[in-house]
């Protein structure tokens, strides 16, 4: 039996601003992410996997700064000093900006670190190819819409038939791949890419371009051992109870809001052929805390804003953000300061705004305004505001006594 670690979409540089740590000079939120992979590595090594498989996305950006490619370096020595195989695909946000340039795993495959296995374009990896593992795994990293194009000679080809296109020749290799493969060894498909009924999370916000959709029918194939996914953050299992497992482990840290009530993960899978356990590792992470309050009316409205933060003991190092919906007159009256004040244990305090115009009221279709006094649209103006009836009396009164007083004037 193998014992295979899989994670994915790390995107160490995803939040590559904020306070940063004294010591280390990184941001705090970097330090995040860091964190968990530093979990992954150390598991890896204590447990003495026999493979670990990236299926793809390191860095947010795909020209990361040289300081994250050292920390995600660091890492994956880490790996090949403990002479534990280990498989990186790329993924989109790994991919260089042109053709000819360099992704961002390259100086791996480049100076051949020992153990450390780049995937950069679809292959068959057999044992040999493997160090001898008795596995085998079809391997999809992401395929570039351009790279395509430019290697079919699809110019003028609309996006949508390209990437029609795409996961047809995709399709078509997984099959021949599974065709030839050793039926009495377990085989891997790991892939960088969207599969047919997957759930999105958040990460529609970070994706570059359009996608891939590999077909439910591909990663379902019974042929299969076990399916291992990246490229979405939600964590989830498609083929939930049967075999094989078709696994998107997630994005191994919260990444913005969107995510803030995602548990994340990293998965040990037992595999041997026919038959997989499947173990998943919670990652804990940076707390993320989202409320949202509604305002209608200035009676004791601090009050009503400070109860929906949650107790200091739950803000303190968590990322938090407050939403305030109000009527825009109400907005004198928010005490920004004394906000930030009871958020303060907080990491960091995001503060919404959502100052609201009420909508205005109609006049009876047998009015106009030609036909209203000034008193009676004035008394229109104060309720669409919603002013205090009692407050409306006693401004009419005086509306009519400057009224009058002006009369008298031009009289």
């Amino acid at each position: 039996m193998l014992k295979i670690l899989h994670f994915a979409d790390a995107h160490i540089d995803m939040v590559a601003q904020g306070r940063q740590d004294p010591v280390s000079g990184l941001p705090i939120r970097v330090l995040d992410f860091l964190k968990a992979l530093d979990t992954i590595i150390d598991t890896a090594i204590a447990e003495k996997v026999d493979l670990v498989l990236f299926a793809g996305d390191a860095y947010k950006d795909r020209t990361p700064s040289p300081t994250y490619q050292r920390e995600w370096g660091r890492r994956m020595m880490r790996l090949s000093e403990a002479g534990i195989p280990t498989l990186l695909l790329v993924g989109n946000h790994d991919l260089p900006p042109a053709t000819g340039r360099a992704h961002t795993l390259q100086e791996f495959e480049t100076l051949q670190v020992p153990h450390v296995h780049v995937v950069a374009q679809p292959c068959f990896l057999r044992p040999g190819d493997l160090e001898n593992l008795p596995l085998q795994v079809i391997a999809l990293p992401w395929v570039s819409r351009s790279g395509l194009m430019a290697a079919l000679q699809l110019s003028g080809v609309r996006p949508s038939d390209v990437y029609a296109e795409i996961g047809s020749r995709l399709n078509e290799l997984v099959q021949s791949w599974l065709d030839e493969a050793n039926p009495h060894l377990p085989i891997i498909l790991a892939a960088h890419a969207s599969v047919q009924s997957a759930q999105y999370g958040a990460e529609r916000s970070v994706m570059l371009g359009n996608d891939v959709v590999l077909p439910g029918s591909m990663v379902r194939d019974t042929r299969l051992d076990y399916v291992a996914l990246g490229h979405i953050h939600k964590a989830q299992n498609l083929n939930e109870g049967l075999h094989p497992p078709v696994i998107y482990p997630g994005s191994i840290e919260r990444v913005d809001f969107g995510e803030a009530e995602d548990d994340k993960f990293f998965v040990i899978a037992e595999i041997e052929k026919g038959k997989v356990t499947v173990s998943w590792r919670r990652l804990e992470g940076r707390r993320f805390i989202d409320r949202f309050v509604t305002i209608d009316t200035d009676k004791h409205l601090m009050q009503q804003v400070l109860a929906a933060l949650p107790p200091v003991s739950e803000l303190k190092d968590a990322v938090v953000r407050l939403v305030i919906e109000y009527p825009r007159e109400l907005e004198p009256l928010l005490d920004e300061v004394a906000l930030r004040r009871a958020a303060e244990s907080a990491l960091e305090f995001h503060l919404i705004r959502k100052p609201r115009m009420e909508a205005r009221l109609r006049l009876p279709e047998n009015q106009t305004v030609s036909s209203l006094s000034p008193l009676e649209l004035l008394e229109i103006y104060w309720r669409t505001l919603n002013t205090n009836p009692d407050e409306i009396d006693v401004l009419q009164k005086l509306a009519a006594e400057i009224l009058g007083s002006s009369e008298q004037l031009e009289a």
